[in-house]
């Protein structure tokens, strides 16, 4: 679960890492008074879940009362759109409002699970303000690793190491080596997949600031911080997602025209790699899971259908722990309630899956087989591009 700037800031400042002075604003009014509290100068930046915001023109710098009115009025209501978000954006609903800062040098500072080192690594470099995968794919000698064990946690002389490793004065590093221990306890009380602050600047005073601040919780843990819950902010999500979640399948909008129902994500993940192997593009990753209801088959083969950027479904079930027969029972369902005329290919393998086929055939819908997985991906590759040829 992500959370927005400000209230990722307000966890920093109970752990003692410095932020600029600020506060929210949801209206240009609000946004005002803010600003003529701490003074006239003052940066206003979107709240929205993504990063980029400042080549998207969504961190703004106002020297007036009606520049901090304007500025607020263009951002408070639109959507923001940057490389991470796509061509529809998100939706601004309030910006936060800070001091200036006289910078004179900006750090970058994170923490995460690096599988490929199977700890948890906290992340340091000299390049803050650039994203942090532009920088390992163009100058990856640039960032700092410490790989820290969970069972000792994370030592002083490793906080030491990665201050001195940026070259930063006794002073600084002292500073810096208890951000970093204050950023690490966030990351282990919080349950977090990653924290990260981009840029932490130095100031002209010598003093670090988080400038930003991006907090994303393990929704896998959610269920021992439910009073973090209530920091949830629905409209940065997708409505889909959101409704899949609830009824309780993995569900990830993607950018193509194949719709896909799987079950397992193993499954799911290999049968988007068939698809892109043979041209063709996925609209969505879906998985239904180990045993879903007939119920639970149609609910999920509508939320495919629902998606206007689905010009074709491939369905590709293999009956383990899931019964084929009630996959193919829900689909004939689903069918039934719309008119829809978009391809579809089916793969039943495993469970029941004669039977399953026997039910589909019997529907009279217009549904494609085919028993072998790269036949049906190419297949369905084939069938959308005749009609969505784009």
């Amino acid at each position: 679960m992500n959370i927005h700037e400000f209230q990722a800031k307000e966890i920093f400042q109970e752990y003692g890492i410095p932020v600029p002075r600020g506060c929210v604003a949801d209206t240009p009014s609000q946004a005002w008074l803010v600003a003529e509290d701490m003074g006239i100068t003052c940066v206003l930046k979107a709240q929205v879940h993504s990063g980029g915001r400042g080549k998207a023109g969504g961190i703004r710098i106002a020297q007036s009362k009606d520049e901090v009115m304007r500025l607020a009025e263009e951002m408070i209501g639109t959507h923001l759109v940057t490389r991470q978000t796509g061509p529809e954006g998100k939706l601004v609903r309030r910006v936060l409002v800070e001091e200036t800062v006289p910078i004179s040098r900006e750090l970058y500072l994170g923490i995460t699970v690096d599988r490929s080192r199977k700890a948890i690594v906290v992340m340091a470099s000299s390049r803050g303000g650039m994203e942090i995968e532009e920088t390992a794919g163009t100058v990856p000698q640039a960032i700092q690793y410490e790989s820290v064990d969970p069972r000792t946690g994370l030592q002083d002389f490793q906080a030491r190491k990665l201050a001195y490793s940026l070259g930063l004065e006794d002073s600084s590093v002292r500073l810096m080596s208890k951000i970093v221990k204050s950023l690490y306890q966030i990351f282990i009380e919080y349950d977090c997949s990653l924290v990260e602050i981009n840029p932490l600047v130095i100031t002209q005073n010598s003093e670090l600031l988080a400038l930003d601040a991006k907090l994303v919780l393990d929704d896998n843990a959610l269920f021992r911080h439910r009073d973090l819950q209530r920091l949830r902010d629905f409209s940065q999500e997708n409505s889909v997602e959101i409704k899949a979640a609830a009824l309780g399948f993995s569900y990830i909008k993607m950018d193509g025209n194949i719709g896909c129902m799987v079950n397992g994500a193993g499954l799911a993940m290999t049968t988007l790699d068939m698809i892109k192997l043979h041209g063709g593009s996925a609209a969505n990753f879906l998985d239904v899971g180990g045993g879903p209801t007939a119920e639970g088959a149609t609910n999920a083969f509508r939320l495919i259908l629902g998606d206007p950027a689905a010009k074709g479904i491939f369905v590709n079930i293999f009956g383990g722990i899931s019964r084929c027969d009630v996959m193919a029972q829900g689909i004939v369902e689903a069918l039934k309630k719309t008119d829809t005329q978009i391809p579809l290919v089916v793969r039943l393998q495993g469970t029941f899956a004669d039977e399953g086929r026997q039910i589909l055939e019997n529907s009279g819908l217009n549904i494609v087989f085919k028993e072998g997985f790269e036949e049906a991906a190419l297949t369905i590759v084939e069938l959308v591009r005749k009609e969505d040829p784009k």
